[in-house]
């Protein structure tokens, strides 16, 4: 979650400017500035800045050699007099106007520009690396996928500048870590759902994440070794400068002549050049220390002015060479590589060129940091801009926020609804992360916001899918009851009363709601082999049964042509066994195709007749026409049930008839005028002899159904 850094400008350092100071010869002062920080993009030094820059130090810096010396001592008053009248054409005129508007410009804000510029290259001082972090492009690094940051991080570790690329691994480590963590959270909030009751440990393994950390350790390791590189000559760098300070010092006060003097600076300056970087927290210090001693020695050398102004005038040639760059950079539409360059020239202003004369150094210094002050002023105009579009973005990602919580606190019912929220809430979440950087100072806030809302959706959702998690498992351990039971039967050879309990088991699969996803196709493949299992082997039992079905048919349609001509003898008990044998040869002949059961009609009919003529009780005729008709039921249970059912039922309206009839007759008796009402009564009697008949008939069938009930029973 990168927001805006400062370009290269560091916080908090303690700084003091080198030449302002040092020219007016006040005491060497520390003050602490906090810098506001800035994200810099990318910033290049171009061929034309090179260029500025190389014309500005191809005239070396002006030391005083021993011919100047000798020339110098030897010249008479004319000369030293010429030399004289030479200086004051070296003072940099400027109108009141300028001087007062210079005045009005440059104070605090314009002193506190300046101490940033010398805390940068002091940073960049002590670390060239730090340079190259310019030529580096800024990227959104929020806005990547964890793929792409890992492959963006994989370019940048191989880099050899270790501390160049030092703010986009940790933008980079900042944004990867942002996403995995809100990963990891919805992988374990998963978890806990799928697993209410689990005591096992969540574990995540995320390649990403193992590849992530082994670039990073590559990156840490090679930024120790560079800081102990680093540190390594750093302190010995500094005691060499301080002691060629002292050897500066010491100079000033020496009895020595001019010319020992001034070649032992040379040698000290030489040295001093050549001695590395130091330390960034004593930068200014110990450079402020060695232009104040600088110019110390310049002031000593009173005694030879014409060789102490040739060097001021030198060197103020190259601060006003540096004052022209910067009025040009002034207008450079390239802010960002403007004030690259602005640091640039500080750098040589302060660590390359030497002192000037006392009356030009407030004006020029003054000049000089007016400019500067321009420049980045324009810088902040610019990034004002970003700035602006910063809060634009906030206002966005706010919305989308404000989008993710009423979708967190929506009552979702189904599991279809919960998709769809799903899909909503990511299609949020991609553009929160596709929209730019929110100011820095409402980043966290920003960021944590946005968790929380999708956190609680993740809550609200987690916990429906929990519900829903306790009713699929009681699917679940109902399925398993049903496929149990589906095994039991697959092999029966019952198929009459096994077929409708089979097809009870699917009709109750069906009404079973979902069962966890990763059960579901293992229990329908094993469900659904029970069942096919089952009707293969009954759809194979019925194309045997129907060859022998109608095999049957014809042998009980030529039996029925026999039965037609059938004649009674007129003896009673003989007749009636022969009724009863051909009864039991035509159950003998087996069943017929379904389609075809007319034909038991037709000898039910032929066998009415024959009772008829018989003059066979209606009882008893009755009890044989039910036997008949149970034995082309007995292999149907449902029927048979459906039979018993039936008759029951009758039973229970004939005696609640007979019920009624008998409390009319009572009813009848009780009344004083009973006896004219015998006729009523008697006719009443006479229907309830009729139902109780009625009754014993329906016993009778209920009786035998009960009786083969047993029989079957007794043959398992």
């Amino acid at each position: 979650m990168s927001e805006e850094k400062n370009d290269n400008l560091l916080e908090n350092e303690t700084t003091t400017d080198g030449n302002k100071i040092n020219e007016t010869q006040n005491d060497v002062q520390t003050q602490d500035l906090a810098i506001e920080t800035i994200l810099e993009p990318e910033v290049s030094i171009t061929l034309d800045t090179t260029l500025a820059l190389s014309e500005v130090l191809d005239e070396p810096l002006n030391e005083v050699s021993e011919v100047e010396i000798n020339e110098s001592e030897n010249s008479d008053a004319s000369e030293t007099t010429e030399v004289e009248a030479i200086a004051p054409e070296t003072i940099i005129e400027l109108t009141d106007k300028q001087v007062h508007d210079d005045t009005l410009e440059i104070q605090s804000s314009s002193d506190s520009v300046m101490d940033a510029i010398d805390n940068t290259n002091a940073a960049e001082s002590e670390d060239e690396t730090l340079k190259s972090s310019h030529d580096i492009p800024q990227e959104d690094y929020e806005a990547m996928t964890m793929e792409a940051l890992i492959s963006s991080l994989e370019k940048i570790v191989v880099v050899e500048k270790v501390m160049s690329v030092q703010e986009h691994v940790e933008e980079i480590k900042k944004a990867f870590l942002s996403k995995y963590y809100h990963l990891l959270d919805e992988k374990k909030d998963e978890f806990n759902a799928e697993n209410p009751d689990s005591t096992e440990e969540f574990k995540y393994h995320s390649p990403l994440k193992v590849k992530f950390d082994t670039l990073y350790t590559q990156y840490k390791e090679k930024k120790n070794n560079h800081f102990k590189s680093l540190q390594t000559n750093l302190q010995q760098n500094l005691e060499n400068r301080l002691a060629l300070v002292e050897e500066l010092k010491n100079l000033i006060h020496s009895p020595e002549n001019i010319t020992s003097s001034l070649k032992q600076l040379n040698d000290i300056r030489e040295r001093w050049k050549n001695a590395g970087a130091i330390p960034k927290d004593k930068y200014n210090h110990v450079w402020n220390n060695y232009h104040f001693h600088i110019e110390n020695f310049y002031d000593f050398l009173h005694l030879d002015r014409e060789a102490r102004d040739i060097d001021f005038k030198h060197n103020l040639d190259l601060k006003l060479k540096i004052i022209a760059r910067v009025e040009e950079l002034v207008n450079e539409s390239d802010i960002n590589k403007a004030f690259r360059e602005l640091q640039d020239l500080h750098k040589i202003w302060k660590e390359d060129i030497g002192p000037v004369s006392r009356e030009n150094r407030e004006v020029i210094w003054k000049r000089f940091s007016y400019l500067t002050k321009q420049i980045h002023d324009q810088r902040e105009a610019f990034y004002e801009s970003f700035r602006a579009v910063e809060t634009e973005n906030l206002e966005k990602k706010n919305e989308l926020i404000a989008q993710l919580v009423v979708l967190s606190q929506e009552k979702v019912t189904s599991h279809q609804a919960w998709l769809n929220q799903i899909v909503k809430v990511e299609a949020l979440r991609d553009q929160f992360f596709k929209t730019g950087k929110v100011p820095s100072e409402v980043n966290e806030a920003t960021w944590s916001s946005f968790k929380n809302a999708v956190k609680d959706f993740n809550v609200l959702k987690n916990s429906f899918y929990k519900d829903i998690k306790k009713d699929q498992n009681d699917n679940l351990s109902k399925k398993q009851a049903l496929i149990a039971k589906a095994n039991e039967l697959k092999e029966s050879e019952d198929f009459e009363g096994t077929t409708q309990m089979m097809k009870q088991i699917q009709e109750e699969w069906k009404l079973i709601g979902h069962v966890p996803r990763k059960f579901s196709d293992e229990l329908w493949t094993e469900f659904r082999s029970a069942c096919n299992n089952y009707f293969e082997r009954l759809k194979n039992s019925k194309k045997e049964e129907d060859s022998e079905e109608v095999a049957s048919f014809e042998k009980k349609k030529e039996y029925l042509e026999v039965l037609k001509s059938f004649e009674l003898i007129g003896e009673h008990k003989p007749d009636l066994d022969a009724i009863k044998l051909h009864i039991e040869t035509w159950k003998s002949l087996g069943r017929v195709p379904f389609n075809r059961r007319h034909i038991e009609g037709k000898f039910n009919k032929i066998l009415d007749a024959l009772f008829e003529k018989l003059s066979l009780s209606k009882r008893d005729t009755e009890k044989m026409r039910f036997a008949n008709k149970l034995d082309n039921l007995s292999d149907n249970s449902k029927k048979l049930d459906g039979e018993k059912i039936f008759i029951m039922r009758k039973i229970d309206e004939v005696q609640n008839e007979i019920f009624q009839l008998e409390n009319n007759i009572q009813f009848f008796q009780n009344t004083k005028n009973a006896k004219k009402e015998n006729s009523i009564v008697t006719e009443v009697r006479k229907t309830i002899a009729k139902h109780k008949e009625e009754l014993d008939t329906w016993k009778d069938k209920l009786k035998q159904i009960r009786d083969l009930a047993k029989q079957e029973l007794n043959n398992l």
